[in-house]
């Protein structure tokens, strides 16, 4: 019996771009920061991204250009969940120790703190020019464009 191995490239073709970046801002501030020097109206989604083996979640913003038939979404990379620690101490009263784990989005790609996902099947978008206006932003470390062939998990930038 001959096996089919079906990825998920095969199904998902869509074109975006995709830009990472560097930055210690809160998920929120950074879209208002965003909106007011890109002119966007990124709004939060009504839920978040959430990797259900991971037992994560991580902030998506959303705007969709119409005229010019365009979606950004503004992704967190980094999510940190407290959680119950199993070591054991011998002890007759258990000291409850939370430790504190950081989950990543791309886990190939740790050190960024949040991606800029833009759509757009007409590709018509001007990459020098989003990267000068978002180092523009003083409270943003550096930004660049990401390869989308060297990302192992593409899956995840599905929603």
């Amino acid at each position: 019996m001959a096996l089919h191995k079906l990825l998920v490239d095969d199904f998902y073709d869509d074109k975006y771009l995709l830009f990472a970046v560097h930055c210690r801002l809160e998920d929120y501030r950074l879209a208002y920061m965003l909106n007011k020097h890109l002119g966007l109206r990124l709004l939060r989604k009504e839920k978040d991204l959430d990797l259900n083996y991971t037992s994560s979640s991580y902030a998506v913003y959303e705007y969709y250009d119409v005229p010019k038939d365009i979606t950004w979404n503004l992704i967190a990379n980094i999510c940190m969940r407290e959680e119950e620690s199993l070591a054991s101490s011998g002890v007759l009263f258990a000291n409850d120790i939370k430790i504190s784990k950081t989950y990543n989005l791309l886990p190939e790609m740790k050190q960024v703190d949040f991606f800029i996902k833009i759509s757009n099947d007409t590709r018509h978008i001007n990459e020098k020019l989003v990267i000068s206006k978002l180092q523009g932003i003083s409270q943003i470390i550096t930004t660049y464009t990401v390869d989308l062939n060297k990302i192992k998990s593409k899956e995840h930038l599905i929603f």
